[in-house]
């Protein structure tokens, strides 16, 4: 596969995939496997409210705190004992 990458990305890309220690082509494979990942995620909750209704703020609110609660928990160097 080849793709054309807009110059600024591309660099940005260099940059990120060097920080990691991966070569571009996995650290562009992970990104598109997130944004797949993402995709879905999103489809799900579009179908769940086709059937069930839009969620409400205060559920929204309650997702968007546990996301926040999940990510911190999984971040790279957060201790529990800090």
């Amino acid at each position: 596969m080849a793709i054309t990458v807009d110059p600024d990305v591309h660099a940005k890309v260099l940059d990120a995939a060097a920080r990691e220690g991966t070569s571009v082509s996995a650290w562009m494979t992970e990104a598109a496997r997130r944004a797949l990942v993402v995709a879905d995620g999103l489809a799900a909750v579009a179908e769940w409210e086709r059937a069930n209704g839009a969620f409400t703020p205060e559920e929204l609110a309650e997702a968007r705190l546990r996301v926040a609660e999940e990510l911190a928990a999984s971040a790279p160097g957060v201790s529990d004992h800090a």
